[in-house]
């Protein structure tokens, strides 16, 4: 995305809207007036719906609940209490509401952020990690006692042919990016294409029942707010570490074993994401639900 896009409207904001929904017209606009911007449709296996899946199970167990006030209490630390001033805090605590987690709790964890209740720090600590058949991970905690986390994620990893790396080691394999991600429901791809483009964004992506819409990291919150000033409800924002390329796992054990440390790393009480590098070949994915 270039430097000056916000110090002078797009051409392609002149256009009439229903010439941006003519498909082959937008995609040849995209590389003159965002040459950065890129269309991935074809990027989802079943994996991705494994790991929806398990989004759900999560949530309906209260874990979602703990991971999005974490959330809130570190854009609070990091940005300040008032959502109107901070942006991250501002979408952590409308991600937050749709999920249905108490006002109580969201209040509790705004003041845990901004020091009003007084409790132990709260810290940010990414690790990085080799699972089974050299698989990296990047494993993101919030927790308020480094040492515990550090040696619980050691015996965990250790126990299930796991490692922890280098810094550096595992870090280099990843980009870290802006992920939204939108229900498809009667959304279209000119649609989304052209939402994308005039919030900003850099990437969308086809993920089965979702559109992903990808930006640099300095920009998620902002992409964010176009979208909802456009009516536009997103089901998760976030930064991600996007692997430079995947690994693809075909044998069935292998598989199986990285998908049991994936799950018992993101079930670890500390965790908030764990970002990685395989993908399941479909050919053995339907052995493993």
């Amino acid at each position: 995305m270039s430097g000056d896009r916000g110090n002078a409207a797009s051409p392609i904001h002149n256009l009439h809207s229903s010439q941006l929904r003519d498909a082959s017209l937008l995609q040849r606009l995209i590389p003159v007036f965002s040459p950065t911007f890129k269309l991935n449709m074809a990027g989802h296996n079943k994996w991705s719906k494994i790991k929806r899946g398990k989004a759900v199970v999560d949530a309906k167990r209260g874990n979602a609940f703990s991971k999005l006030a974490k959330e809130i209490t570190i854009a609070a630390k990091h940005g300040g209490s008032n959502p109107d001033l901070n942006a991250r805090l501002r979408s952590a605590i409308i991600a937050a509401r749709a999920a249905n987690v108490p006002n109580d709790n969201i209040e509790r964890a705004i003041k845990k952020g901004s020091g009003e209740l007084g409790s132990a720090v709260i810290e940010e600590i990414t690790y990085e990690a080799y699972g089974p058949g050299g698989i990296a991970f990047m494993i993101e905690v919030v927790t308020d006692n480094r040492n515990r986390a550090a040696n619980d994620l050691r015996l965990l990893l250790s126990k299930n042919g796991g490692t922890f790396a280098e810094i550096g080691s595992v870090a280099y394999q990843f980009s870290r990016r802006g992920e939204i991600r939108l229900e498809k429901g009667t959304l279209t791809e000119d649609a989304v294409m052209e939402l994308a483009l005039e919030a900003g964004a850099e990437d969308v992506q086809d993920d089965g029942d979702d559109w992903v819409i990808y930006t640099t990291t300095d920009q998620l919150f902002q992409v964010v707010g176009a979208l909802r000033e456009k009516g536009i409800n997103t089901t998760s924002q976030k930064l991600i570490y996007q692997p430079n390329a995947t690994i693809t796992l075909t044998e069935i054990e292998t598989a199986r074993a990285v998908i049991k440390i994936y799950d018992l790393l993101d079930d670890y009480d500390d965790t908030q994401n764990v970002h990685t590098n395989f993908e399941i070949a479909d050919e053995i994915a339907d052995a493993l639900t």
